[in-house]
Protein backbone atom coordinates (compact mmCIF):
# COMPACT_ATOMS: atom_id res chain seq x y z
CA UNK A 1 0.00 0.00 0.00
CA UNK A 2 1.31 3.61 -0.66
CA UNK A 3 0.75 5.46 2.51
CA UNK A 4 1.92 8.65 4.04
CA UNK A 5 4.91 8.04 6.32
CA UNK A 6 3.37 8.18 9.36
CA UNK A 7 0.34 6.73 8.40
CA UNK A 8 2.57 3.73 7.75
CA UNK A 9 4.28 4.07 10.78
CA UNK A 10 1.38 3.95 12.88
CA UNK A 11 -0.11 0.75 11.41
CA UNK A 12 3.51 -0.82 11.78
CA UNK A 13 3.58 -0.02 15.50
CA UNK A 14 -0.02 -0.96 15.90
CA UNK A 15 0.46 -4.10 14.16
CA UNK A 16 3.81 -5.28 16.17
CA UNK A 17 2.11 -4.37 19.65
CA UNK A 18 -0.37 -6.71 18.19
CA UNK A 19 1.43 -9.42 17.51
CA UNK A 20 3.37 -9.29 20.56
CA UNK A 21 0.26 -8.73 22.69
CA UNK A 22 -0.55 -11.94 20.61
CA UNK A 23 2.33 -14.04 21.19
CA UNK A 24 2.22 -13.31 25.16
CA UNK A 25 -1.61 -14.47 25.04
CA UNK A 26 -0.64 -17.83 23.44
CA UNK A 27 2.36 -18.51 25.66
CA UNK A 28 0.73 -17.26 29.10
CA UNK A 29 -3.25 -17.54 28.58
CA UNK A 30 -4.06 -20.86 30.71
CA UNK A 31 -7.10 -21.44 28.83
CA UNK A 32 -6.65 -23.70 25.49
CA UNK A 33 -9.60 -21.66 23.62
CA UNK A 34 -7.77 -17.88 24.47
CA UNK A 35 -4.62 -19.05 23.54
CA UNK A 36 -5.85 -20.40 20.09
CA UNK A 37 -8.27 -17.05 19.60
CA UNK A 38 -4.36 -15.48 20.48
CA UNK A 39 -2.96 -17.36 17.97
CA UNK A 40 -5.56 -16.26 15.05
CA UNK A 41 -4.42 -12.37 16.41
CA UNK A 42 -1.16 -12.87 15.35
CA UNK A 43 -1.84 -14.74 12.04
CA UNK A 44 -4.26 -12.18 11.41
CA UNK A 45 -1.39 -9.55 12.23
CA UNK A 46 0.71 -11.32 10.00
CA UNK A 47 -1.46 -11.41 6.99
CA UNK A 48 -1.89 -7.47 7.61
CA UNK A 49 1.85 -7.31 7.24
CA UNK A 50 1.38 -8.49 3.86
CA UNK A 51 -0.77 -6.15 2.71
CA UNK A 52 1.59 -3.57 4.12
CA UNK A 53 4.36 -4.64 2.29
CA UNK A 54 2.35 -5.13 -0.91
CA UNK A 55 1.98 -9.12 -1.11
CA UNK A 56 -1.24 -9.17 -1.55
CA UNK A 57 -1.18 -12.91 -2.70
CA UNK A 58 0.72 -13.68 0.31
CA UNK A 59 -1.48 -11.77 2.72
CA UNK A 60 -4.76 -13.93 1.59
CA UNK A 61 -3.02 -17.62 1.30
CA UNK A 62 -1.92 -16.89 4.83
CA UNK A 63 -5.67 -15.49 6.17
CA UNK A 64 -7.11 -18.49 4.16
CA UNK A 65 -4.72 -21.44 4.97
CA UNK A 66 -3.35 -20.28 8.68
CA UNK A 67 -6.26 -18.48 9.62
CA UNK A 68 -9.15 -19.71 7.63
CA UNK A 69 -8.13 -23.66 8.11
CA UNK A 70 -5.13 -24.45 10.57
CA UNK A 71 -6.27 -22.39 13.51
CA UNK A 72 -9.67 -23.34 12.90
CA UNK A 73 -8.75 -26.84 13.10
CA UNK A 74 -7.03 -26.29 16.34
CA UNK A 75 -9.82 -24.47 18.10
CA UNK A 76 -12.28 -27.71 17.12
CA UNK A 77 -9.46 -29.39 18.66
CA UNK A 78 -9.02 -27.50 21.94
CA UNK A 79 -13.06 -27.81 22.21
CA UNK A 80 -12.49 -32.11 21.77
CA UNK A 81 -10.40 -31.66 25.05
CA UNK A 82 -11.52 -31.70 28.80
CA UNK A 83 -11.57 -28.29 30.04
CA UNK A 84 -12.12 -28.17 33.73
CA UNK A 85 -7.84 -29.64 33.79
CA UNK A 86 -6.92 -25.91 32.73
CA UNK A 87 -8.70 -24.20 35.68
CA UNK A 88 -6.62 -26.11 38.29
CA UNK A 89 -3.21 -24.01 38.43
CA UNK A 90 -3.43 -19.94 37.54
CA UNK A 91 -0.48 -19.28 37.98
CA UNK A 92 0.26 -16.48 35.04
CA UNK A 93 4.32 -16.13 36.04
CA UNK A 94 5.90 -19.12 36.32
CA UNK A 95 9.71 -19.29 36.01
CA UNK A 96 9.32 -21.25 32.65
CA UNK A 97 7.03 -19.18 31.35
CA UNK A 98 9.29 -15.81 32.41
CA UNK A 99 12.76 -17.53 30.97
CA UNK A 100 10.65 -18.03 28.17
CA UNK A 101 9.51 -14.90 27.27
CA UNK A 102 12.96 -13.26 28.56
CA UNK A 103 14.91 -15.36 25.89
CA UNK A 104 12.40 -14.75 22.78
CA UNK A 105 12.18 -10.97 23.65
CA UNK A 106 16.16 -11.27 23.91
CA UNK A 107 16.17 -13.17 20.64
CA UNK A 108 13.76 -10.42 18.96
CA UNK A 109 15.41 -7.26 20.07
CA UNK A 110 19.02 -8.87 18.59
CA UNK A 111 17.32 -9.60 15.36
CA UNK A 112 15.91 -5.89 15.09
CA UNK A 113 18.96 -4.45 15.88
CA UNK A 114 21.07 -6.76 14.03
CA UNK A 115 19.09 -5.63 11.04
CA UNK A 116 18.84 -2.24 11.08
CA UNK A 117 22.64 -2.28 11.91
CA UNK A 118 23.28 -3.75 8.35
CA UNK A 119 22.36 -2.90 5.18
CA UNK A 120 18.62 -1.80 4.90
CA UNK A 121 16.81 -4.01 2.72
CA UNK A 122 15.08 -2.18 -0.48
CA UNK A 123 11.13 -2.83 -0.91
CA UNK A 124 11.93 -3.55 -4.41
CA UNK A 125 14.07 -6.38 -3.63
CA UNK A 126 11.01 -7.99 -1.02
CA UNK A 127 8.80 -7.83 -4.03
CA UNK A 128 10.90 -9.59 -6.70
CA UNK A 129 11.61 -11.94 -3.85
CA UNK A 130 7.93 -12.65 -3.03
CA UNK A 131 7.33 -12.91 -7.05
CA UNK A 132 9.58 -15.42 -7.44
CA UNK A 133 8.42 -17.47 -4.91
CA UNK A 134 5.09 -16.94 -6.30
CA UNK A 135 6.81 -18.36 -9.49
CA UNK A 136 8.73 -21.01 -8.74
CA UNK A 137 5.54 -22.03 -6.72
CA UNK A 138 3.32 -22.12 -9.89
CA UNK A 139 6.03 -24.00 -12.12
CA UNK A 140 9.07 -25.74 -10.59
CA UNK A 141 7.49 -26.80 -7.06
CA UNK A 142 3.95 -26.91 -8.50
CA UNK A 143 3.66 -31.05 -7.84
CA UNK A 144 5.43 -30.93 -4.18
CA UNK A 145 3.06 -28.21 -3.73
CA UNK A 146 -0.29 -30.23 -4.81
CA UNK A 147 1.23 -32.96 -3.05
CA UNK A 148 1.88 -31.32 0.14
CA UNK A 149 -1.55 -30.47 0.03
CA UNK A 150 -3.01 -33.71 -0.39
CA UNK A 151 -1.23 -34.64 2.68
CA UNK A 152 -2.36 -32.42 4.86
CA UNK A 153 -5.98 -33.00 3.38
CA UNK A 154 -5.26 -36.89 4.53
CA UNK A 155 -4.07 -35.64 8.04
CA UNK A 156 -7.38 -33.47 7.91
CA UNK A 157 -9.89 -36.71 7.03
CA UNK A 158 -7.68 -38.65 9.49
CA UNK A 159 -8.11 -36.39 12.62
CA UNK A 160 -12.22 -35.46 11.75
CA UNK A 161 -12.12 -39.33 11.44
CA UNK A 162 -10.02 -39.90 14.98
CA UNK A 163 -12.35 -37.31 17.12
CA UNK A 164 -15.66 -38.63 15.70
CA UNK A 165 -14.67 -41.78 17.79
Amino acid sequence: MDLPGPIHDFLLVFLGSGLILGGLGVVLLTNPIYSAFSLGLVLVCISLFYILSNSHFVAAAQLLIYVGAINVLILFAVMFMNGSEYYKDFNLWTIGNGLTSLVCTNTSWYGVIWTTRSNQIIEQDLISNSQQIGIHLATDFFLPFEFISIILLVALIGAIAVARQ
